[in-house]
């Protein structure tokens, strides 16, 4: 089974990606019956449906994929910048539905999701089992599942769990997939983007221009300074990108290094550290919309930055946190 995974996962992550693109399409059909829309919803979803299930095969077999796919991309830009993407109206439960409900399935509703982070833990862990699957000139290949693999997996996994648990038929289940993923709305889309935006910085040498910067204010020898430029390079980088994976090459490299492991600083804990203090952005950003934005809109607060002002004071405490850690230990 592990070999057949390893020698066909371009096609079983393409069969994951076709998933995801076929929920989109679907939530565009959905999209049709808004009063307010309908058509910049039917075509965004649609259109972002397509580039999951096709964009590959575009990019990969036409002479000009990228540029099409860079296009649409920019045509769902503009439909959400037009406000042409909008929440479809959707049948509400009332309260004597929903607390007979929550009677019914009661705590069993988190199983799906613990089990979502539970089963993907341990399938991002078989690359350490050593599994082998082939060799080359450099040695043998291990097996290991890709990112999409492991999401997918886990995913449809949890929901069928889900549906064993909460017995929701087809049409309930599709309703609330359609609700959520339109309530979410494009910055579904950010992660995605933000983390490719992070490549494009890091290849345009972005780090760069800010070691230099960093350079006239830092003596190169400060190593405090350089530890506080660093974390706080991290932290205002993140909340730019949305994401500290996309600013963590980029600070690295033009602060990391230069100012901090230059100054004797161990890169493993240096690098662990300032990774960790990036999330410290990530919690006070509304552009990392995967934790902050989605979970407002699904819990339906007052407002959508709520999450982030409750967040905000253990953020601001754990960037001072990281600066004592870092000069502690990375030293």
């Amino acid at each position: 089974m592990f070999k057949f995974i390893s020698a066909n996962s371009v096609i079983i992550d393409e069969i994951i990606y076709v998933l995801c693109g076929l929920v989109c399409i679907m939530t565009g059909i959905r999209g049709l019956k808004n009063k307010k829309a309908p058509t910049g919803t039917f075509l965004f979803w649609t259109l972002l449906g397509l580039l999951f299930c096709t964009g590959k095969l575009l990019i990969n077999n036409l002479e000009h994929g990228g540029a099409i796919v860079g296009g649409l991309l920019l045509v769902l830009g503009a439909l959400t910048l037009t406000k042409q993407v909008q929440v479809g109206e959707f049948e509400s439960q009332s309260e004597e539905q929903k607390v007979k409900y929550g009677k019914r399935v009661g705590n069993k509703i988190f199983i799906p999701a613990l089990a979502i982070g539970i089963i993907a833990m341990i399938m991002a862990q078989f690359k350490s089992f050593k599994i082998p699957v082939g060799s080359t000139e450099a040695g043998p290949v291990f097996f290991g599942f890709s990112a999409a693999q492991t999401l997918g997996f886990s995913s449809i996994i949890a929901i069928i769990i889900a549906l064993i648990i909460t017995k929701a038929n087809f049409k309930e289940t599709k309703e609330d997939t359609t609700k959520m993923l339109m309530t979410i709305g494009s910055s579904s889309l950010l992660p995605q983007l933000l983390g490719a935006l992070g490549t494009v910085f890091a290849a345009a040498g972005v780090g760069e221009v800010i070691g230099s910067g960093v350079a006239a204010i830092v003596p190169p020898e400060a190593k405090v300074l350089g530890v506080v430029a660093y974390c706080l390079g991290m932290v205002i980088f993140t909340m730019i990108m949305g994401n500290a994976f996309a600013a963590f090459t980029v600070i690295t490299l033009g602060v990391g290094i230069p100012f901090v492991i230059a100054n004797g600083g161990d890169p493993a804990v240096i690098g662990a550290l300032g990774m960790t203090c990036g999330y410290c952005g990530t919690l006070m950003t509304p552009m990392a919309a995967n934790f902050n934005i989605v979970p407002a809109a699904i819990l339906e607060t007052k407002s959508e930055y709520a999450i982030m002002k409750a967040q905000a004071p253990v953020a601001l405490s754990l960037i001072f946190v990281h600066i004592i850690l870092m000069l502690v230990f990375g030293f």
